[in-house]
């Protein structure tokens, strides 16, 4: 039997994961969607929804997909808002030229479009890498920016550049309250992170990691770069695209280009640093933190009878990420999801055997 400083290992892998409290995480894990699905909907204040928790979840759901490209194939991107962009007016357009078009089906086809779009700016990653990597889907930023305001076909030739979407229906059903909008990300954003869960720990998933870790290694192997990388880029591209196309439809309901501007590509890289690189829960910490972190800004001045302006609150909000990222990347390069796990199994009341 070996030992390691966090357990033990045992002589086969059925009887290492014994080692480890799964049944109780999964029972914590239907404890916490039955409070999101049951408890949240019946005490919460529809403010609540549409500040904290519906940005929240999508949120989430862009880091998740950025995660899998930054995070678990270590291909480094400065355009998600931009393949956000792409998501949120694909969805659009398919759903102002095409009669009867259900939403899921919007959702889906914007996730497709984004896909396609971040192939294409995915290519260069097949000869660079690093920081000349994050200057070509910078340009995706750019480009998409410029397409979304100088294309009039794009905003279904709207003469202010700004689009909206009507009342929203799935299967039949409205969906216009805030709860209503809170249920739709919840589900969508549980399904399509069960499957990022799973994608990254089959096959898929493991070439990834391969890729990020050392990719001439991986070629040697058998591990095809173009399309390990390729796929990185299309399914972190899918979800991203889904994420803007829901942060258009559900939380904004009418929005121009800007709304998916440089900053929010910035703001999601914020997220899965602070949150924690590789990590699907880290993606939830991150976007927690994000969503959270200016609306404790505004309060606490309030509690302290302290005068702070709208402007100084914003500049201590920017401070903040940059002092918390340059923590992170030099104590904790895993972010809160490493810390996370570090507090489990401290404070864990089934300690593992010695």
């Amino acid at each position: 039997m070996f030992y390691r400083e966090n357990g033990q290992f045992k002589s086969s892998y059925k009887a290492d994961l014994q080692i480890f409290p799964i049944l109780q995480d999964r029972v914590a894990i239907l404890g916490l969607l039955a409070i999101a699905y049951i408890g949240l909907p019946l005490l919460a204040s529809d403010y609540a929804f549409r500040a904290i928790f519906i940005p929240f979840l999508i949120l989430s759901l862009a880091a998740i997909g950025l995660n899998l490209l930054v995070g678990y194939c270590g291909q480094i991107s400065l355009g998600t808002g931009a393949f956000m962009a792409v998501g949120a007016y694909a969805a659009f357009n398919l759903q102002v030229r095409i009669d009867g078009m259900p939403l899921l089906l919007s959702l889906i086809g914007g996730g497709l479009c984004a896909a396609l779009a971040g192939v294409l700016f995915g290519l260069p990653s097949l000869r660079i890498r690093g920081l000349y990597l994050a200057v070509a889907t910078l340009a995706a930023q750019f480009f998409i920016d410029w397409f979304t305001n100088r294309i009039a076909w794009v905003t279904n030739n709207s003469s202010s550049g700004s689009v909206s979407v009507g009342s929203l229906e799935v299967f039949g059903l409205s969906v216009d309250t805030p709860v209503q909008k809170y249920l739709l990300c919840l589900s969508i954003v549980v399904v399509i992170g069960l499957l990022a869960k799973n994608l990254v720990r089959g096959a898929i998933g493991r070439k990834w990691m391969a890729m990020r870790d050392m990719d001439v290694a991986a070629a040697v192997i058998g591990i095809r770069p173009v399309y390990a990388k390729l796929s990185a880029f299309a399914v972190s591209s899918f979800i991203v695209g889904i994420a803007g196309a829901l942060w258009g439809f559900v939380h904004l309901g009418a929005w121009e280009p800007a709304a998916f501007g440089i900053d929010k590509s910035f703001q999601l890289l914020f997220m899965v640093i602070i949150g924690g690189l590789g990590s699907i829960v880290g993606s939830f910490f991150g976007a927690a933190f994000i969503v959270l972190l200016p609306l404790f800004l505004n309060q606490v001045p309030h509690w302290l009878g302290l005068p702070l302006s709208t402007a100084t609150a914003s500049h201590l909000e920017h401070m903040i990420f940059g002092a918390l990222i340059v923590f992170f990347l030099i104590v904790e390069p895993h972010g809160l999801a490493r810390l996370w796990l570090t507090a489990r199994q401290k404070l864990r009341l089934w300690p593992f055997p010695h």
